[in-house]
């Protein structure tokens, strides 16, 4: 494949500062995610910069699901492919990725700063920042308020609230007139989605993290299989037997037409879910993802993308450029307002067109802050078969195919296996 099939060496433009030099400009490709509205909403930043800098910025569409992404940049980059320059980074992606991409740190030494040290930290791998962070991300339970109100109910806080919530207001509705509604729609299908949802089930039950940050494995537990067996009773009850290959946008379709009572979803669904085409505009809240008791921690998966630059580009002072603008607090703001994306720049917290903006933006800060990370750092480059190892045993057993008992006793034989004598 090749996304560049030329280079400009003239571009007519006006950065801000003044004429450029045309024979510096650059002409750039980056690979970005298809998830909501992302790829517009780069398009017109895109825009921007080529105005401000005379540069061009080519966009490499990637599939939504980011399992299938990884693939295909770990193909590229083991290939040393010059193609694409700017990479849209995975917060897991950077211990797998890291000797294929370019050292920020000096670029970035004048912004880092300005975002969360939580944050910075999970991109830097061996004293090397891997990508400079773009937005973060924390999931959390969105709840239809007209419909709870309707049935004199309250958020639930544990998960045997969500389901009762859940089955009897789907049945009251469904009896009402509403055949299609369904009680609770999440990510489901044999995925990195899928990883992300388990995890919260489970380290919210007290069953671990899959794998300690000293290296246990510890998802071979009666915690676990539990919260998983409790899941596997919500499908065809009060998720539909479809959800098993839901991933974000299939959950987000059901919810955005009216047809789901909650929803488990990132923080973009937020703007969608309130746009003039959704059913359910005015309609929801967001609250925490519950856990298995009240005593019980809430607990939601750290997500978040960044911006990497590749060491194969033959443009890196462009790349890098083009990296720190779309990083920049500016254009987070941007992003926070139109498309309800989570900052990593603390400040963009305490601004008041924001919050008016994105009301429920301020709220959600606790969320991310307290988020579980998957468990990649201590994984390393074997992080991706981890994972695909853990949502396997998962997904068999919501489809019927064994107990979770049974496969968590598997999965933590292959995963001794995949560890050997260290990760």
């Amino acid at each position: 494949m090749n996304v560049k099939p030329f280079v400009r060496t003239l571009i007519s433009c006006a950065a801000i500062a003044g004429a450029i030099d045309l024979a510096a400009a650059a002409e750039l490709s980056m690979a970005a995610n298809s998830t909501g509205k992302n790829l517009s909403f780069l398009r017109d930043q895109i825009a921007r910069f080529e105005k401000e800098t005379g540069h061009k910025v080519n966009l490499v569409t990637m599939p939504a699901s980011s399992s299938e992404q990884f693939s295909q940049y770990r193909l590229w980059l083991a290939a040393g492919n010059k193609d694409v320059d700017v990479y849209q980074t995975d917060v897991i992606w950077a211990p797998q990725l890291a000797e294929q991409f370019v050292d920020l740190t000096e670029a970035t030494k004048d912004v880092v700063g300005e975002h969360f040290p939580s944050i910075i930290q999970s991109q830097t791998v061996n004293g090397k920042l891997v990508a400079l962070p773009f937005y973060t991300d924390a999931p959390a339970l969105y709840y239809r308020k007209d419909l709870l109100d309707k049935y004199g109910k309250t958020p639930p806080k544990t998960w045997d609230e969500l389901a009762a919530t859940a089955k009897e207001v789907q049945d009251k509705e469904r009896a009402a007139g509403s055949a299609d509604i369904w009680g609770f729609v999440f990510q489901g299908n044999a995925y990195e989605g899928l990883t992300c949802n388990a995890l919260e089930w489970i380290k919210s039950s007290g069953g671990g993290q899959i794998i300690e940050p000293d290296g246990t494995i510890s998802v071979n537990n009666e915690k676990a299989a539990a919260a998983v067996e409790k899941v596997k009773e919500w499908i065809g009850t009060i998720a539909p037997k479809g959800v098993l290959a839901y991933q974000e946008e299939e959950s987000r379709g059901v919810w955005q037409t009216g047809n789901a009572v909650f929803m488990r979803n990132w923080p973009y669904a937020y703007a969608l879910g309130n746009g003039d085409d959704s059913a359910v505009k005015g309609k929801f809240e967001v609250a925490p993802l519950p856990a298995a008791t009240d005593g019980d921690q809430p607990s939601s998966t750290l997500g978040g993308w960044n911006l990497a630059v590749s060491k194969y580009s033959d443009e890196q002072e462009a790349a890098i450029a083009f990296v720190k603008f779309l990083g920049s607090a500016e254009t987070q703001k941007v992003r926070a307002i139109e498309l309800s994306n989570l900052p990593t720049i603390a400040a963009l917290y305490d601004d008041p067109e924001v919050a008016a903006a994105q009301p429920f933006m301020p709220h959600w800060k606790p969320i991310f802050q307290s988020a579980v990370p998957r468990p990649s750092a201590v994984a390393k480059v074997k992080y991706n078969e981890v994972s695909s190892k853990f949502w396997s045993a998962v997904h068999n057993t919501l489809s019927g195919n064994g107990t979770a008992a049974e496969n968590l006793e598997l999965l933590e034989v292959e995963l001794t296996e995949l560890k050997g004598d260290a990760w």
